[in-house]
């Protein structure tokens, strides 16, 4: 099981796949206002030893900023911190994924060049004018790992003249009990684009209201992952780290 680290939390909506977020969500249910980006009490974690001297947070992966995400503005004056804790934790792998792709050049270190080796940067997408406008952009970035996470996905989309450079694209629909129809046809026509590009495809997870061929189904959020894990079409996926 991955580690995680969340060195801020706290978010704003910025497009049509945040209308469900998880982290506004459960930020509602406990009171909190999701607004307020702030450091939390994890920002040290990476480097934090224990009295033998050894890092309490052991090597591997790391998923990064699950609470936030990592190029969001408010935290430019806190990152330059965390790339020099990434930079001394070269035993694990940090992946992160966001929705301000646009920001990258503006978020990364002096010595980045053409990417850190233990950076996984993940940019997400929801339907064609997302994949369009964040994943042109992203194709030209200096990034030695990269992945495209359609999720939620709430519309068929072509992304394959995109997929030259990604290591890995992760499908999946929203959680939410109101959450927006997605069709198993959509997942499956992804997953075909990927395999004529010889990239690995994940399908990640159901959507509550679920169409398999031509039928509407209403999914329990606890069986998401589980009912598409059954589906068995993940494609080339058992040499990645994530």
């Amino acid at each position: 099981m991955p580690s995680s680290w969340n060195p801020w939390r706290g978010c704003r909506k910025c497009s049509t796949g945040c209308l469900h977020c998880y982290i506004h969500k459960g930020d509602a249910k406990k009171g909190v206002d999701t607004s307020i980006i702030k450091r939390t009490e994890q920002f040290y974690r990476p480097i934090e030893r224990n009295k033998k001297g050894d890092y309490k947070m052991k090597s591997g992966l790391v998923w990064l900023c699950f609470s936030s995400d990592f190029l969001i503005e408010d935290a430019d004056e806190w990152r330059n911190e965390v790339w020099d804790m990434i930079r001394e934790r070269k035993d694990c792998s940090f992946l992160f994924l966001t929705k301000r792709i646009t920001r990258f050049l503006d978020c990364i270190p002096p010595d980045w060049g053409d990417g850190y080796d233990n950076v996984y940067v993940c940019c997400t997408v929801e339907d064609q004018k997302t994949a369009d406008e964040r994943l042109s952009f992203f194709s030209t970035l200096p990034i030695k790992h990269k992945g495209i996470t359609a999720q939620p996905l709430v519309e068929k989309i072509d992304i394959e003249k995109y997929l030259s450079s990604i290591d890995l694209v992760t499908v999946g629909g929203e959680s939410d009990k109101n959450g927006r129809v997605m069709d198993y046809s959509w997942v499956l026509d992804i997953r075909e684009q990927c395999i004529r590009t010889n990239t690995s495809f994940s399908f990640r997870q159901c959507s509550t209201n679920f169409i398999k061929d031509g039928k509407l189904y209403h999914l329990n959020t606890r069986l998401l992952m589980s009912q598409a894990k059954k589906a068995c079409i993940d494609f080339d996926v058992e040499k990645l780290l994530f």
